[in-house]
């Protein structure tokens, strides 16, 4: 396949890339996402899709990344945060907005596949993408394939219970899924912003926390600490659990440094296992690896 067409639907920005055999970026263009209006939608996919014509020069197959899931049963998406999605049988719209065949695939697996193919993971038989941004979510891929399983929920890291609470961590504060302590409610942006307010009276966002804190502020390096050792936690799970060669780090969160280092210094306290050589990584990619995913999605 000469080139590979990828289109990132987020909440906030629409994003189409075109990729040759390479990997080589052909194009790369951004666009609002008009929130709320799932025609204005698919619209603005066909106007980024004929844009990725232009440059191919004949239409392509496209990969379509989204920020929830496809269902088995029904084919329609669901546990979408852009939420005009939810309930709507996007791939079947898509397909016949655009008039060739389309894959659909969670932001998070679309990261995780990014990253293994020609990016921080490439080269490892298994990689697992966490996004950790506004939300906390992730990715599976072996052997170079998404991992999806029987229901497509794979990967929803983000909405399991917190491993290995401390009493003052229960019951934890409460998601938006209705339950509470979900992991997304510690290791989140939002959810580091919460735990310094709770913890201080402040009420700052993570970016600010990130800033006072390389300033000097004890507070708010209190604050990167607590979560450091959340994220080991969270982690340990799952390598206790999938052994992944490499975790790429992704999402708004990722650009926290220190977390390279201090996370897996604490995380073998809880892996059952004389040694860990999982490795913990920086995106290669950055903020591109969503959409770049999508295009990988036609790796045939």
């Amino acid at each position: 396949m000469p080139y590979r067409v990828g289109i990132d639907l987020g909440g906030t920005k629409t994003e189409v890339i075109v990729l040759d055999g390479s990997g080589r970026v052909l194009l790369r263009e951004r666009r609002p996402t008009p929130r709320g209006d799932y025609r204005s939608s698919l619209e603005l996919i066909r106007a980024l899709a004929h844009e990725a014509d232009r440059v191919t020069g004949v239409p392509h197959p496209v990969g379509v990344g989204i920020p929830g899931s496809e269902s088995p049963a029904t084919g329609l998406i669901r546990n979408a945060n852009s939420t005009w999605l939810n309930g709507r049988p996007l791939r079947a719209d898509l397909e016949e907005t655009l008039g060739r065949p389309v894959r659909l695939a969670n932001d998070a697996n679309c990261f995780a596949l990014s990253e293994a193919m020609d990016g921080a993971g490439r080269g490892a038989e298994s990689v697992f993408g966490v996004i950790a941004g506004t939300g906390t979510g992730a990715g599976i891929v072996i052997g170079g394939k998404v991992r999806t399983g029987a229901n497509r929920i794979a990967g929803e890291w983000g909405h399991n219970p917190f491993p290995w609470p401390e009493p003052h961590e229960l019951p934890g504060p409460a998601c938006y899924c209705g339950r509470h302590g979900c992991l997304e409610t510690w290791l989140s942006g939002p959810g580091l912003a919460a735990d310094h307010r709770r913890t201080t009276g402040t009420d700052l966002t993570a970016e600010a926390i990130a800033a006072r804190a390389a300033a000097g502020d004890p507070d708010c390096r209190a604050t990167l600490d607590r979560h450091a050792g959340r994220m080991a936690r969270g982690l340990a799970h799952v390598i206790n659990i999938l052994d992944p060669e490499i975790i790429v780090l992704g999402g708004g969160l990722s650009n926290l440094a220190h977390l390279y280092d201090e996370v897996p210094k604490r995380w073998g306290s809880w892996i059952f296992s004389d040694v860990v050589r999982t490795r913990l990584l920086p995106p290669l990619h950055g903020d591109s690896s969503g959409v770049r995913g999508a295009a990988w999605l036609w790796n045939e």
